[in-house]
């Protein structure tokens, strides 16, 4: 067990650390968003100059990609609250409310634009292709800046996953609006515009899909993804002095934190403080648990724990 003065450092060059994470997040935020707010005007100014629908299908895309960036920066401001006696966990969950909000409000938006597509591909007005390339290119550019801001988070963090994937798949679909405009231009084919834009709902929806299923299992406390619980329970039942275990539950507290709670049986007549700090730390540093609950029972008492059920695992 690491000395107290050890620990307590340890403690604090974490909450160093979170700080800085933070600052990180609101220098990212914020360039993305003002970033995205320009290329909206701008794309939606020149789609109708255009009269092109992939780039007004590209920017409503966008200012949804704008409003999920607001949600997920003004949940993870709210999950650094303090907790109080009514919220005892904080505002942690709104992290994971907020990219359940963002992957719906995705969804509402491209049945939208999938609405307007087919209706242009049975009779497709005409589009200046060069105005659809310049301006597609140069949302290449600034999509693809916006995603390297979230691309060294975006593995432990599901709301900057979900900003990463939303920058990194506009990257890819204003390229795809690129050889759109050019091809216009060469062929004079006018339902291809459309076209793109049922494929920009085609590939947006395909990266969506993850991050709403996930969003969805978190906020009904399921087991975060990369959490192995059979590892967790191979380690709890194989501590020595711990005859069995039951009623463990792991869930998520937010997007970053997860939670664990279990009972474990031992024949031990003595809580050992140190072996409960010794578990925690382990929790911690091999399976990422930042909140660990755990009731000590004594094999003596038999199966008096009234949560000691098949229901409660």
């Amino acid at each position: 067990m690491p000395p107290l003065h050890l620990y307590g450092y340890y403690r604090f060059l974490m909450s160093h650390d979170h700080s800085h994470e933070i600052n990180n997040y609101n220098r990212a935020f914020a360039i993305g968003i003002a970033l995205n707010i320009i290329f909206v005007v701008t794309e939606i100014s020149y789609g109708v100059i255009a009269d092109s629908l992939a780039l007004i299908a590209d920017a409503g895309h966008n200012f949804s990609d704008v409003i999920s960036l607001l949600l997920a920066w003004g949940a993870s401001h709210l999950a650094a609250s303090s907790p109080t006696k009514n919220r005892t966990y904080g505002f942690r969950k709104v992290t994971i409310l907020a990219s359940l909000t963002s992957a719906v409000l995705l969804l509402v938006a491209l049945g939208g634009i999938s609405w307007e597509a087919f209706g242009r591909i049975l009779s497709p007005p005409s589009a200046d292709g060069m105005i659809i390339i310049v301006v597609a290119a140069i949302g290449v550019v600034i999509n693809t800046a916006t995603a390297l801001l979230f691309m060294k988070d975006q593995k432990h963090d599901l709301n900057i996953r979900g900003a990463y994937l939303h920058m990194a798949a506009d990257a890819g679909i204003s390229f795809g609006v690129v050889i759109a405009g050019i091809a216009i231009i060469y062929t004079g084919w006018l339902w291809l515009d459309p076209a793109i834009s049922l494929a920009i709902v085609f590939v947006i929806l395909l990266s969506t899909w993850g991050l709403l299923k996930e969003s969805i299992g978190l906020s009904i406390d399921a087991v975060p993804r990369g959490i192995d619980i059979s590892a967790i329970e191979n380690y709890l039942t194989g501590i020595q002095g711990i005859s069995e275990i039951h009623d463990l539950h792991v869930w998520a507290l937010s997007t970053t934190e997860t939670a664990l709670t279990v009972h474990l049986v031992t024949s031990s007549d003595f809580i050992d403080a140190g072996l409960l700090q010794n578990i925690q730390t382990h929790l911690h540093d091999q399976f990422d648990i930042e909140h660990a609950t755990i009731q000590v029972e004594n094999e003596a008492h038999g199966n008096s724990c009234a949560l000691n059920r098949p229901e409660c695992l």
